[in-house]
């Protein structure tokens, strides 16, 4: 006990109560609405597992705080894993701030996975960041964002809208690429063969590149984008004599008056800048205004979307900061040691 709050961890029956108190501070979150099939899919059945989380619980039984980790694993040079975890879904009751709740949880977390992970990282907000860097959190950069316009002059007059503030239209966007979920739940023989070819192909060369990326597997994809509740993820795939060499994973969504497609992870076969050009054109021209996506430097992906005439998009993108669960990041960790793909890091 301390002050009134003892701190212990998560359990079970702690959920909806953590999922009342995360609503009340943080909004519905990418969903629009904090649902237990949610946390469980995000928590529970993440394929590098479980997520460590803590509570603070006052003496009338009240969850007056909430930490969690998100597990995550990175593949470095010459296949090394890289564990990880990101600090997520952390809130404060208002009747309990001030109090120290979110450095304690935190602290608490930091030395719960030391030995279990090597780095922590996550992309906080201008609100959150100043907290962050406080404990030892060093700024790495912002993680761009690049646009491809499908729809000039909707993109233009919901630009203008934007600027005025004026809402949207109600419910989600049109689009015409078909579900992820019904796409990855029904594969046949030889089309997972060929996933499988594409897959491995694609790691045998990431693997020669000494940034840090998360290995793409079935696995990997059906939890992200075929099993996610409540976002609306699409797929494009793109075939060459009857051979699989391309894909993508993205969802629409309403940015305020403008429709966009986020273009979350784009697959293709090692230097084919082809498939990557036309998943990029699949993806910008689904129904939405426009695409949004992360070109990481130095792959198809970029090279194909300087051509396609994509754009940094201003004043967009995440912000990363990182550390170890042991103290400082080692000073020569950059932006650059990074491979993301958006999926890496949206929506969590």
């Amino acid at each position: 006990m301390g002050g009134g709050l003892a701190y212990r961890r998560l359990e079970p029956a702690d959920v909806p109560a953590v999922l009342e108190l995360l609503t009340a501070s943080l909004a519905g979150g990418p969903t629009g609405r904090r649902s237990a099939e949610f946390f469980d899919w995000k928590h529970r059945a993440n394929p590098f597992g479980s997520s460590p989380g803590l509570v603070a619980v006052a003496d009338d039984g009240r969850i007056a705080g909430v930490r969690l980790f998100l597990r995550w694993s990175w593949r470095g040079e010459g296949g090394r894993e890289v564990r990880a975890v990101r600090p997520v879904d952390t809130a404060t009751h208002p009747d309990f701030r001030g109090r120290g709740i979110f450095r304690r949880l935190t602290t608490e977390l930091l030395e719960q996975v030391r030995g279990e992970a090597e780095l922590v990282f996550n992309t906080p907000n201008g609100n959150s960041l100043p907290g962050y860097l406080r404990m030892g959190w060093r700024e790495l950069g912002r993680v761009p964002v690049a646009l491809r316009v499908a729809r000039p002059v909707s993109f233009a007059r919901g630009a203008r809208a934007a600027l005025s503030r004026r809402p949207g239209p109600p419910g989600p966007p049109r689009c015409e690429l078909p579900p992820a979920a019904e796409w990855l739940a029904a594969p046949d023989a030889r089309w997972a063969e060929q996933l499988a070819g594409l897959l491995a192909e694609r790691e045998r060369a990431d693997a020669a590149d000494p940034r840090l990326h998360t290995v793409r597997t079935a696995g990997y994809l059906a939890w992200r984008y075929g099993a996610a509740p409540g976002l609306d993820y699409r797929v494009a795939s793109v075939e060459r004599g009857g051979e699989l060499v391309g894909l993508a994973f993205g969802r629409p969504r309403r940015r305020g008056p403008l429709a966009e497609f986020t273009l979350a992870e784009l697959i293709v076969r090692p230097g084919d800048r082809a498939a990557a050009a036309q998943l990029l054109r699949v993806a910008a021209s689904s129904g939405c205004d426009h695409a949004a996506t992360h070109l990481s430097p130095g792959t198809e992906a970029a090279a194909a979307g300087l051509r396609a005439g994509c754009v940094r998009a201003p004043r967009t993108g995440m912000v990363l900061a990182a550390r170890t669960p042991a103290g400082p990041l080692p000073a020569g960790r950059t932006l650059a040691d990074w491979r993301f793909s958006l999926g890496d890091l949206e929506v969590f």
